[in-house]
């Protein structure tokens, strides 16, 4: 997943019908500013509403998920959310001139050709994860529909279907990372039992329903030709010469994949849950799902992150650090009292977290503020540098010849007092690849998950000793 937002290079434009309204409809995807996320706009009505994407905003989930806002409505949204999503895009604006979002050929797959003919773009501002900290269930008894989220470093899904069918029987389909979307899922196209027709049709649904645009599936050996006619005529295609042998998938439709259904169930749960707002760092698995249990779990997510949001960001300060003092007076330069840094927690490729405990008994609070201790801010820079430093000499042979020299601080805020009691958490990442011994990187210091300060800072490795 990438850590900056995305958006297209420019505009894509598509034009089709809508599945349930069969009103035709010509839709443009507009690139937008950071921190915009996707939005509807209603261009043919007056005053142009626009709807946010947004769990909040759904009015019905039946036969697809329909958004309203500000006195217009968007139906069907949930492919071309899940083709946004899938293709890791944070900010779009998507214009339309009719209630309904095109069906195209019934999945996502000509939505993230024509976005990606359009090309992605990244943006200044970091993406916003939601990384669960902790499991959260969710069921519907009466329906049979059950949820899992579980923590992950990736956003996986998995599903598992059962129709007590003898054409589908129990599918399950799995989406291991997002990036998997586009070549195992974006294809697959939405489906529907030929028993389903008659009433979809009665009740106004499938207007611009079309084989075309949508699976079949039989269940039944028995249905003669006149049956098939009448469903044409009542669904207005009687031009179309329907037939069917047995069972299987009406006029013989070949199946992408054995599990298509399930994967266009696995599909339609990443437009829903792209209603939550953020991108998801976890695992979720569904079973039976559908647009309604779909939205419901992306509203019990919604709230997850109201309440993590709370709890502040979670660090595990009891794991085996990566470095302790003494492995860090080993790379660093500085001795007590200027050495900073207790612990290294965590390090990767382009990140560090380190960590350190603020006591009475530091020198700085004798003559710093008495009867107040507050740890000074300029400490705080100089112990989240020393954290860049550890990071930086990492990645050099022999660390102890070389010394990190501050180039440039720079977006410092200060949002919370520090004092003795607490313990500091600094987590720093790369702005930019290193290059030339040159280190720029955005770190953020944490006292109990809240952010207290942050910078950004410029340093350069420099060799300065010889053995």
């Amino acid at each position: 997943m990438s850590d900056k937002q995305r958006t297209l290079k420019t505009e894509v434009n598509f034009k089709g019908v809508g599945l349930h309204t069969g009103e035709v409809v010509n839709m443009t995807i507009k690139p937008a500013p950071e921190n915009h996320g996707y939005k509807f706009q209603r261009v043919d009505l007056e005053k142009k509403p626009i709807i946010k994407a947004d769990a909040d905003n759904v009015v019905s989930t039946e036969r697809g998920t329909t958004i309203e806002q500000n006195g217009g409505k968007v139906y069907t949204t949930e492919h071309i959310l899940a083709a946004l999503y899938g293709l890791e895009i944070d900010n779009a604006l998507i214009e339309v001139d009719a209630p309904e979002i095109p069906i195209m050929d019934g999945s996502s797959k000509i939505f993230v050709e024509g976005i990606e003919k359009a090309g992605i773009i990244e943006q200044n501002a970091e993406r916003i994860y939601f990384e669960l900290n902790e499991n959260i269930k969710w069921e519907d008894l009466d329906k049979g529909i059950e949820f899992l989220a579980i923590p992950d470093p990736e956003y996986r899904l998995t599903v598992m279907v059962d129709y007590n069918s003898p054409v589908l029987g129990t599918q399950h389909a799995h989406m291991y990372k997002v990036s998997d979307f586009k070549g195992e899922i974006s294809m697959c196209r939405t489906f529907v039992f030929l028993r389903e027709l008659e009433y979809l049709a009665k009740n106004g649904l499938i207007k611009g329903g079309d084989l075309d645009n949508a699976i079949v599936l039989v269940e039944r050996e028995d249905i003669k030709q006149e049956e098939l006619n009448r469903l044409a005529k009542l669904l207005g295609k009687e031009e179309l010469k329907i037939s069917v042998e047995g069972i299987g998938v009406l006029n013989h439709t070949k199946l992408q994949f054995e599990n298509e259904p399930a994967r266009h169930k696995l599909l339609d749960i990443v437009g829903d849950l792209a209603l939550v707002g953020r991108f998801i760092k976890g695992h979720i698995l569904a079973a039976r799902p559908g647009h309604s249990g779909n939205v419901r779990f992306a509203k019990i997510l919604k709230e997850q992150i109201k309440k993590q949001s709370k709890q502040g960001k979670h660090f595990d300060l009891t794991k085996e650090p990566v470095y302790d003092t003494q492995a860090i007076e080993k790379i660093l330069p500085h001795r007590y009292p200027f050495l900073l840094v207790d612990k290294v927690l965590e390090i990767t490729d382009d990140s560090i977290v380190g960590m350190k405990n603020i006591t009475m008994n530091e020198p700085q609070f004798t003559g710093h503020f008495p009867g107040n201790p507050v740890f000074p801010g300029v400490l705080q820079i100089e112990a989240i540098a020393q954290v860049g430093g550890v990071f930086a000499l990492s990645k050099v042979d022999d660390p102890h010849l070389y010394s990190t020299y501050f180039m440039k601080i720079d977006k410092v805020k200060f949002k919370k007092m520090v004092k003795p009691g607490d313990t500091l958490v600094f987590e720093l990442k790369l702005l930019s690849p290193i290059r030339r011994g040159l280190v720029n990187m955005q770190g953020k210091a944490y006292v109990n998950g809240q952010v207290v300060m942050e910078a950004e800072m410029l340093a350069q490795i420099v060799k300065d000793k010889t053995e």
